[in-house]
């Protein structure tokens, strides 16, 4: 029996054999409410400020710390998903997500909700085996329009967060925020127990062999590395602006609550339409040009962005198109690196996410030290620093690339665990 399954039925999973349009959108779902527990607090960072009497930089360093939370996750949990049973690894991640944010709704002080957040952040990678499983099921034909739309809900949970949060928080206080995230979660893994069919891993390595193995694709794969770069580029500027927004629509000449805050989560709902292009667009072999289309979409949002100061029009345009560009170069690198090796998609995904989520949290704390001292200005020229610099990176690699081979890589290259020298078990 494959995937096409009965949603009650749980048999194993036959990899590759194909997945049905109602369990890719419930990972979707999956995918949008794990990782929204990472971006709850961004709109409230001024409300959070004032709640634990902190200047609003140690606000903005909660984001830091959830997203080093996720890199954690990403370097330590993640690569489980190529050797153990997926469904249980998830549903059981998932219950340790939700005790996070009830702890964080009971936070007496920023050290403990800080350290709540950690939790949250390490556990909500469950998003990052979700994603390499879908690929996995999914029939070669089929494979990049479903990392698409599971991407997309992935995206779309992360902009809806904001909007949700912004709204609990006015009408019931902050802390309601996330008693609702530690509920869903609940909810979401039983949902998750009783769908999902148990898929198989995909790898009989030792766990410490499976991490050691994380580190020679980084070296033997050139591909890997390239989209590394621009992963860690693209979610560096994505964390420059949103970590920078809640402080200037908070002051003059805004001075928006937290309800209004939040609803700018829906500007950038442009990016989840991005997802499903960009998969289709890999799917028919021009991963290439999306990417160089979505860098250029990333470097023209931050003029936008930057007229945004005083003008509300151009800021919700200007989010609107970053988020398409990033997204769509997201997209682009996932397919990428996800057509390189069948048997080893999660340790794939989490070299990649791992660099994608350095970059933020870098990124992340530089705002909010840069917001402090050179205001919205400081942070835009940041933001185009970044992206010119993707810009440049991808120009430079993709030259040296088709110096090399004349081409992209495609799904018909050996699988890179032969070319790594991982071992048939890989």
């Amino acid at each position: 029996m494959d995937a096409r399954g009965s949603a009650d039925e749980p048999a194993a999973a036959r990899l590759g054999a194909g997945i049905s349009r109602r369990l890719v959108l419930l990972l979707a779902l999956a995918c949008g409410a794990a990782v929204a527990n990472l971006y709850y607090a961004q709109p409230l960072l001024g409300t959070l400020a004032r709640a634990f009497n902190v200047s609003d930089g140690t606000a903005g360093l909660l984001i830091t710390v959830t997203q080093l939370g996720y890199v954690v996750g990403l370097a330590l949990l993640v690569p489980l998903g190529d050797l153990r049973e997926r469904r249980g690894l998830i549903t059981g991640t998932l219950l340790v997500t939700s005790a996070g944010l009830a702890v964080a709704a009971l936070a007496p002080g920023i050290a403990v909700f800080g350290a709540a957040l950690g939790i949250v952040g390490v556990t909500s990678v469950v998003a990052q085996v979700i994603v390499p499983m879908s690929s996995s099921m999914a029939a070669d034909h089929e494979r990049g329009q479903v990392v698409g739309t599971v991407m997309s809900g992935l995206l779309i949970g992360i902009l809806l967060a904001r909007t949700l949060s912004g709204v609990i928080a006015a009408v019931l206080g902050w802390r309601t925020v996330f008693w609702f995230g530690a509920a869903a979660m609940l909810a979401l893994a039983a949902t998750l127990r009783r769908a999902l069919p148990k898929v198989p891993p995909t790898s009989e390595l030792s766990y410490g062999g499976l991490l050691r193995s994380v580190v020679v694709l980084i070296g033997e794969e050139p591909v890997l590395r390239r989209r590394m770069i621009l992963g860690a580029l693209g979610f560096g500027g994505f964390s420059t602006l949103w970590t920078a927004l809640a402080f200037l629509l908070a002051g003059a000449p805004y001075h928006y609550g937290n309800a209004v805050i939040g609803l700018f989560g829906l500007a950038g709902v442009a990016g989840a339409a991005a997802a499903s292009i960009a998969g289709r667009l890999a799917d028919r072999g021009h991963g290439g040009r999306a990417s160089t289309a979505a860098i250029l979409i990333t470097l023209a949002s931050w003029a936008l962005l930057a007229d945004g100061k005083t003008s509300v029009i151009a800021l919700v345009a200007g989010i609107a198109v970053l988020d398409l560009g990033v997204q769509g170069l997201h997209i682009s690198n996932q397919s990428a690196i996800y057509a390189l090796s069948p048997e080893a998609r999660s340790r794939l995904t989490t070299a990649y996410m791992v660099s994608c989520f350095l970059g933020g949290a870098v990124l992340s704390a530089a705002t909010s030290v840069l917001y402090a001292s050179s205001g919205w200005d400081g942070v835009c020229v940041l933001g185009a620093v970044t992206a010119l610099l993707a810009l440049v990176a991808w120009v430079a690699t993709e030259a040296s690339h088709r110096a090399r081979t004349g081409r992209e890589p495609t799904r018909t290259e050996p699988p890179l665990a032969q070319r790594a020298g991982a071992g048939a078990t890989d």
